[in-house]
């Protein structure tokens, strides 16, 4: 990692836990109360305004791209702890690439687990009331059905995915040999 990469993640952890803080919104408030009483004094002429105005809006803007690096960071972290979660357990394997799919496979995927959760509940409700055996070995079948579509719906989004990267693979080799 550059120099220049360590110290801008250094400060922008250091800005983010420092912005996050009571003391800073009470010193937020107390810019606002203090530009506010300075009103009447500068007869709420244009400038006053623009005084306010341009400090918010750079503050904004640069707090932008702290928290995006924050979040950024953030995320990365939480997203190799689940991976590690779901490889170390026995969850689908397959479920690790999940975030190369595109919008309609997620979706296709929720619902299917939206299926499952729905099917655990009825199951469970239906065992507190004794019900048949048959019934839960219908939706027991119906789960594993779930399952499966959800497996598929992963192959095949990977081998979209691996088949990008492959074509992707082959326009750089044609732009290096032109």
């Amino acid at each position: 990692m550059s120099t220049l990469s360590k110290a801008f993640r250094n400060f922008a952890e250091a800005t983010a836990r420092h912005a996050g803080r009571p003391a800073a919104f009470l010193l937020a408030a107390l810019v606002i109360i203090v530009w506010a009483v300075t009103g009447p004094m500068f007869g709420f002429n244009d400038t006053w305004q623009l005084v306010i105005n341009t400090g918010t809006t750079i503050v904004t803007f640069l707090m932008v791209f702290l928290i995006q690096n924050s979040q950024n960071r953030d995320s990365a972290a939480l997203q190799i702890k689940l991976d590690e979660l779901i490889r170390t357990s026995r969850s689908h394997n397959a479920i690790l690439d999940v975030d190369n799919l595109d919008e309609e496979a997620l979706e296709r995927i929720r619902e299917n687990y939206r299926k499952l959760a729905h099917n655990k509940e009825e199951e469970a409700r239906q065992s507190r009331r004794a019900g048949s055996r048959a019934r839960r070995e219908d939706e027991s079948d119906e789960a594993c059905e779930e399952v499966k579509e959800i497996d598929r719906e992963l192959a095949k989004a990977s081998a979209d995915h691996a088949e990008a990267e492959g074509a992707e693979a082959g326009e750089k080799d044609k732009e290096e040999k032109a």
